[in-house]
């Protein structure tokens, strides 16, 4: 019999200005209905009505917060204007019908029968009690009707509300997990992926490498038989390409375009970008220090994608119109520097909730390099990205531990 949770808490603590005009039109009937003689036809005002139609009105105000307690006063009004004679009408015993369906909307359905059935019954049973011989009047069966249609609507109502809110529920419920289960099915894609790739290269490289033993023993022992085991090679490594082929061709869909063969972009394109910039209105300098060094594809890729990724942040969310570009070559690593003065509001997280960011310390995690992106002290923000000048990664290199300063040691 408790009170739904979910209806409580929307109840606030005033009366709004429509309901208590609702309530003031509602005591206006409840007190004309029972002054009113249908038989001599006749308007005669009685306080015992007023008192009782104000203190049955009144008392709907605190029907959502107390719904049982509001019933009780509202069937004892009614029960009130019975004893003293009044006739029975619906308007006269309003507030009981207006109580009858507050429950019903705030309780569950055997709650709210339960409660009509019981003010029905003491209402009728007053009026027979006032006039026994009047058990069979039509009035006290359409006092039963009445107290009967209430808590049916408010059933429904309540019902209603019900299966809104378990819709919206499940809407929200699927709204909050439908990122996740991409990213779940997302990274179970990569580890499938990554599992037929690391299948297909080590078996392949494994031939490969078995076969070009074969080929060094045999230019000793046998000249005239390498050219077999070369063609071994050959054969092994095309299968090899064909197989990678394939697989990486299941990422791609039919509606995709075509791929472009123009040249990979790498930092010798870094002047057209700035110029592509400068005509957006950022305007980026350019400032390059030691001794240019040439660098693999993946680095070079890399550190294009990098510098494109900061000033699109930059351009996007900075707020300024100027950035600095620096490109500072060591002996064995590349460090990339790009700084601006606009404001902070607008750039992603340092910490990477950005999906640029995150992008950007991958595609550095990718080569053996990191990076770094933090608002400056002086105002603005910086990323800076060390970049070994050959991915150890793709070429099996160990880790270096002497002590150096190379982005190479954060390989894994």
């Amino acid at each position: 019999m408790a009170v739904i949770n979910g209806c409580r808490r929307g109840v606030s603590a005033g009366v709004s200005v429509r309901e208590a005009l609702g309530l003031a039109v509602l005591f206006v009937l409840s007190v004309v209905a029972a002054s009113i003689d249908p038989d001599e036809r006749e308007f005669s005002l009685w306080w015992p009505a007023v008192v009782l139609a104000g203190v049955g009105c009144s008392a709907l105000a605190w029907r959502r917060r107390h719904p049982f307690g509001v019933l009780a006063t509202a069937v004892g009004c009614g029960l009130g204007f019975l004893v003293l004679g009044f006739r029975e009408s619906p308007l006269v015993i309003s507030p009981v019908l207006v109580s009858v369906y507050a429950v019903a909307a705030l309780t569950d359905r055997r709650t709210a029968w339960a409660a009509a059935s019981a003010s029905a019954a003491v209402l009728v049973g007053a009026a027979v009690a006032r006039a026994p011989q009047s058990w069979l009047d039509p009035d006290n069966a359409a006092m039963l009707a009445w107290t009967a249609l209430p808590a049916a609507v408010g059933d429904g109502v309540r019902s209603r509300r019900a299966y809104v809110a378990a819709v919206e529920e499940r809407a929200e419920h699927a709204e909050r997990t439908r990122e996740q289960e991409a990213q779940q099915r997302v990274a179970a894609e990569r580890v499938r992926i990554a599992r037929e790739l690391h299948d297909v290269v080590a078996h392949h490289i494994a031939l490969i490498n078995a076969q070009a033993g074969v080929a060094a023993h045999l230019a000793e022992r046998r000249p005239e038989q390498i050219l077999a085991a070369l063609e071994d090679i050959r054969d092994t490594s095309r299968s090899a390409l064909d197989e990678l082929r394939v697989t990486v061709g299941l990422l791609r869909q039919s509606g995709d375009p075509v791929a472009s063969r123009d040249p990979v972009p790498g930092l010798a394109q870094i002047p057209a970008l700035l110029a592509s910039f400068e005509r957006t209105g950022l305007a980026v300098s350019h400032t390059r220090r030691g001794i240019a060094a040439p660098l693999t594809p993946a680095v070079d890729l890399a550190a294009y994608r990098i510098v494109q990724e900061a000033l699109t942040n930059v351009r996007k969310h900075a707020g300024t119109d100027r950035a600095r570009l620096i490109l500072h070559y060591h002996p064995e690593r590349l460090t990339i520097t790009l700084e601006d003065d606009g404001g902070t509001g607008g750039h992603p997280s340092p910490e990477g909730t950005g999906h640029g960011l995150i992008g950007m310390r991958e595609r550095a995690a990718t080569v053996g390099g990191r990076l770094h992106a933090g608002l400056r002290p002086e105002g603005g923000f910086t990323v800076t990205a060390d970049l070994p000048l050959r991915p150890c990664q793709m070429f099996g290199e160990p880790p270096r531990r002497d002590g150096h300063d190379d982005s190479r040691a954060d390989c894994r």
